[in-house]
């Protein structure tokens, strides 16, 4: 629906997506105008699967083929007959009879209205997946690019906030990309269960076509280019739609994750990395002017709080009184075509953030020297214990050896190390130097990240 506007140009809309959020590309796949001709797509395929039949004159499937294809059906009048008849679907089918010709008394035969809704709901998600699935393979190939970049990138690795070993950037950006690849296998897997509709009548038994009935089931699916729901009530089964709103919400989930990341690690405390921010207009702050907050990165988490509280009532819609009621029919209007706007919404902003971040490796350099060498700590452990030394015993030494550690001052865990009879009985004075650098430390993770990159681009490619 288009917003209203006044005369000085003053939007009176009220949902953000029409205004705020969402491609045109992923609004348009829900817009009144697809919908009505996806509705009128399922009714088009109906009658020619009819026709083809017997059960209807040829000419009365082909006089309501030319109506749909042509546009004959008014979004305006199918609104007025609604407004009269409270039932959308019969005002449908009414805006249908009335520019069919001798096709008009053979509109919607032998169906019900979740034979429309539902399969027309299929049509939908099939064309959902594809977008979500480029968008998400978009933002892969965008990851991929960067951790190629980052691969020897060395920083600190955290746990609990706090620094732990050192890693690289490449490889922590490998474990996004590989997260989502997972996500997109689940989304193929998943599109065969979703891509569905039903032609089977008012409580899913397919009585209303008699003998031919599922041989009309699948003719009409086959011509819409899905799947037949294998055993519906009056509507399909909802644990798909579940399904689907559960993965929305992973995803989200994994955007969150590395919003959060980058939200981190632009702490003006870190300060290793930091998403774009146009110097030349972009305000951070109305008061602050020196302000240049990750606002992008905290959109995204927003959203994702929003689309993880989908499936609670994709759930509750699996629960319906016996064959079919409408307890689920308000909320799945606004659940699907809201959660894809958005979760699209956040892909793309995901992949511009990753696009245009500024990576500062010497700060991650800075960082790591914080605490006074102590992330070296399980280097020097282990190597005491490849010579001999107990493992235990190794790693109360440097418990002990990195209490107290200061980031700045000439007090270092080399200097510890170097200064401690335990250390110096298994290690050399000039050896010790060699379990302190960093870049020596990460050479296995940079090997990882390169395997990983194969992997992801052979899959790129082939996918």
């Amino acid at each position: 629906m288009t917003p209203r506007v006044d005369e000085g140009g003053l939007s009176h809309a009220i949902c953000p997506i029409e205004f705020r959020y969402g491609r045109k590309q992923a609004k348009a796949l829900f817009d009144r105008d697809t919908t009505l001709g996806r509705y009128l797509k399922v009714e088009a395929a109906l009658v020619q699967a009819l026709a083809e039949e017997g059960i209807i004159p040829r000419q009365a499937a082909q006089d309501i083929s030319k109506a749909v294809q042509e546009g004959k059906v008014a979004l305006r009048r199918v609104d007025e007959l609604e407004a009269q008849t409270h039932h959308d679907v019969m005002a449908l089918v009414k805006a249908l009879t009335e520019v069919s010709g001798s096709g008009g008394p053979y509109v919607h035969m032998g169906a019900t209205s979740n034979d429309i809704l539902d399969t027309a709901r299929g049509l939908e998600l099939k064309d959902a997946a594809v977008l979500l699935r480029g968008s998400l393979t978009d933002l892969i190939a965008s990851l991929v690019k960067q951790v190629e970049l980052h691969k020897a990138t060395a920083m600190v690795g955290r746990t609990h906030g706090q620094h732990a070993v050192p890693t690289t950037l490449g490889y922590k950006l490998a474990n996004f990309a590989a997260e989502l690849l997972r996500h997109r296998k689940r989304l193929d897997e998943m599109v065969g269960r979703l891509a569905v509709g039903k032609m089977a009548g008012a409580v899913g038994t397919g009585a209303s076509f008699g003998d031919l009935s599922e041989k009309l089931e699948s003719r009409t699916m086959t011509l819409l280019g899905l799947a037949v729901d294998e055993a519906p009530t009056q509507i399909t089964g909802r644990d798909r739609l579940a399904e689907f709103a559960f993965w929305l919400a992973m995803v989200a989930s994994t955007l969150d994750r590395l919003a959060t990341e980058v939200r981190n690690l632009q702490r003006t405390e870190i300060a290793e990395l930091s998403e774009p921010f146009e110097e030349g207009s972009q305000v951070g702050s109305s008061t602050m002017a020196q302000k240049r907050n990750p606002i992008n990165s905290e959109n995204v988490s927003s959203l994702a709080r929003l689309i993880r509280a989908l499936p609670q009532p994709a759930l509750e819609n699996m629960v319906q009184w016996h064959e079919r009621d409408l307890a689920n029919s308000a909320n799945e209007r606004f659940l699907y075509s809201h959660g894809v706007i958005l979760l699209d919404e956040m892909l793309t902003r995901m992949r511009a953030i990753v696009d245009g971040w500024r990576v500062h490796p010497d700060r991650m350099l800075e960082n790591m020297s914080m605490s006074g060498g102590a992330v070296m700590s399980e280097a020097l452990m282990l190597e005491l214990t490849r010579r001999g030394m107990g493992r235990q015993e190794a790693h109360e030494l440097l418990r002990n050896l990195t209490r107290d550690l200061k980031p700045k001052g000439k007090d270092s865990l080399l200097s510890r190390a170097r200064a401690s009879e335990a250390v110096k009985k298994w290690i050399k004075d000039e050896e010790m130097e060699r379990y302190f650098t960093p870049a020596a430390y990460v050479q296995v993770a940079t090997d990882k990240t390169a395997r990983l990159l194969a992997g992801f681009k052979k899959e790129l490619k082939e996918h």
